[in-house]
């Protein structure tokens, strides 16, 4: 009942006022990041998620789109700012999604979405993180966020759907403000983004 009814209920009810109670804090951030990526606050892209239906994923923009002599974008180290960092390591990035929530493309709790070149390189058990919507946080960020190996993101993910509870919910959202409070598990040591799956790691 909880899974198929009431989460989505409270997904709507709570992004709906988190977005109105964090509206302050969208408007600062979006005009600092206005401003610092030529007009670009926000970041889309596309990402699969229940099902493996693709969507529209909004978050905001903590690199900037500075390209070298060729024309290439740079390593993300170097195009990745120290405001970007900041609002990166205490999640603010991630407030755009709850716009992604209301719609129903996402869910507050669950496993991440990820890049669509990825789904062709999951093995059945791997696969089964998209038989729910893709989550804000999930139980693989509060247990090690990017800073864990991708077998074990995929482990933790599976693992929350076949244990998936209300009060499974409200023990990550607890979780994770904790690591959002001490920047916990940002990413690998000496990354400034995720690896790449690439099906093995």
């Amino acid at each position: 009942m909880y899974k198929n009814l009431f989460k989505r209920m409270i997904d709507f009810l709570i992004a709906f006022i988190g977005l109105i109670f964090l509206s302050p804090v969208f408007v600062i951030v979006f005009l600092i990041l206005y401003f610092q990526n030529d007009g670009k606050p926000f970041f889309f892209q596309i990402r699969p998620g229940l099902n493996e239906k693709m969507f529209r994923i909004i978050k905001f923009k903590t690199m900037t789109d500075k390209k070298d002599d060729k024309g290439n974008l740079l390593p993300d180290a170097e195009r990745l700012t120290k405001v970007g960092s900041f609002v990166r390591q205490t999640s603010l990035d991630e407030i755009p999604q709850l716009i992604n929530v209301l719609k129903g493309d996402m869910s507050l709790i669950g496993p991440r979405p990820l890049l669509p070149q990825y789904l062709p390189l999951y093995n059945e058990f791997q696969k089964r993180r998209h038989e729910v919507r893709p989550g804000i946080t999930g139980w693989a960020q509060v247990n090690g966020r990017n800073a864990i190996s991708w077998a074990k993101k995929f482990e933790l993910d599976v693992w929350y759907i076949d244990h998936l509870s209300f009060v499974m919910d409200c023990k990550i959202v607890i979780f994770t403000f904790k690591k959002v409070f001490k920047k916990e598990g940002i990413n690998k040591e000496g990354q400034a983004t995720t690896e790449v799956f690439n099906g093995n790691n």
